[in-house]
């Protein structure tokens, strides 16, 4: 059986896609080895990428703050990407490096490390943030926007559900109270599918 560790380790030297090029490192997934609830973002951002960590930079203090809200403890949360490298562009002047989403060849290339941290995590419930996360599971034609709050039973007997990714609660602007509410309604929702 592969620990984390060692898929970690193995990730590290991934070059199945053009990412690992211009990122500054593999940004694994982090959390306890085996625990109920496994979060999945899309795609490491520019702190994580320069921390090597997940959720560290502004989506992931929201994402904090909406677990807290929850009741869920960050500390029990297995929290990984669809993309473990950091797909960006240079902003105008060159200084910032932005967020660019992967294509689908990228999220395809990257399934096999997401499948086996699940099959070594063993979560009860997959939380998929995001469209990239949950087009990433149940492919290209899955929208959050409809389906979002819906359960699905993975083949390997998972409960996953989709719901927005925390950034997107940081460009609601004048929605954001609303777009946090709900990403915390959800976050309450998985944590009450969990089996004690």
């Amino acid at each position: 059986m592969t620990t984390l560790a060692g898929l970690r380790a193995d990730a590290a030297r991934c070059r199945d896609c053009p990412l690992w090029e211009h990122a500054t490192q593999t940004v694994f997934g982090e959390g306890p080895e085996h625990t109920p609830l496994m979060l999945m973002g899309e795609t490491p951002g520019d702190k994580e990428d320069k921390q090597g960590h997940v959720f560290v930079g502004p989506a992931g203090h929201v994402l904090d703050e909406a677990l807290a809200e929850a009741g869920i403890d960050r500390a029990g949360v297995y929290l990984t990407n669809a993309v473990k490298h950091f797909k960006w562009a240079p902003a105008r002047g060159g200084k910032l490096r932005l967020h660019k989403k992967p294509s689908r060849a990228e999220v395809v290339a990257c399934r096999q490390w997401w499948e086996r941290e699940l099959d070594a995590v063993k979560p009860q419930v997959l939380g998929l943030l995001g469209a990239t996360a949950a087009q990433a599971v149940f492919g290209p034609s899955f929208r959050v926007t409809k389906q979002r709050g819906e359960w699905f039973d993975l083949d390997n007997g998972v409960s996953a559900l989709a719901t927005i990714h925390p950034s997107a609660v940081l460009r609601a602007e004048e929605r954001r109270d609303d777009e946090f509410a709900g990403l915390v309604k959800d976050l309450r929702a998985m944590a009450n599918r969990l089996v004690s």
